[in-house]
């Protein structure tokens, strides 16, 4: 097994959307961009589980610290418990009731969706048009699913055009 994960890019939007797969991603912080409608994530993001080898009944996977960002967004809704951890891991991402953004001139887009964020202690609701992820750090192969506050490089929003 190789020591390092190769990206197909470092840069991540919606038209990946079938391609990704938020499960159990987990969210360190969120970030309201009031005057650009932006909705951003500070996530690590799990771009592959790695079966265990013979002998061996653990998961290993190859995370990544990631600035996920929504854009056009409004009707936010945040509903979340803490049961004795305050992660905030995800169970999936869905989106559905696709419509004709209200300012779809001024935008340039001619689509927008309701985005729902499954998490394991509540959910994440949102209408958004679409969304941009920025990898901030090469994945690494580590046996946890998510990574420790000084590996991932603290909390952040940072946008990187490749790394």
């Amino acid at each position: 097994m190789s020591n390092q994960y190769e990206l197909d890019k470092w840069i991540w939007d919606d038209d990946d959307f079938e391609r990704l797969g938020f499960h159990d991603a987990t969210i360190h912080a969120v970030a309201f961009g009031p005057t650009q409608f932006e909705l951003s994530l500070d996530i690590d993001y799990i771009f592959e589980w790695v079966h265990p080898p013979a002998g061996e009944e653990f998961f290993r996977f190859w995370v990544a610290p990631c600035t996920l960002v929504f854009q056009n967004v409004y009707e936010v809704r945040f509903e979340a418990e803490s049961y004795g951890s305050p992660m905030l891991s995800v169970d999936g991402l869905s989106r559905d009731d696709p419509r004709s953004p209200k300012n779809a001139e001024h935008i340039g887009k001619d689509r927008e969706w309701r985005w729902t964020f499954e998490c394991h202690h509540g959910d994440l609701t949102f209408r958004a048009v679409g969304f941009k992820q920025y990898v901030r750090r090469a994945p690494v192969l580590q046996s946890s699913q998510v990574l420790g506050l000084q590996e991932r490089g603290g909390y952040s929003f940072d946008r990187p055009r490749s790394a």
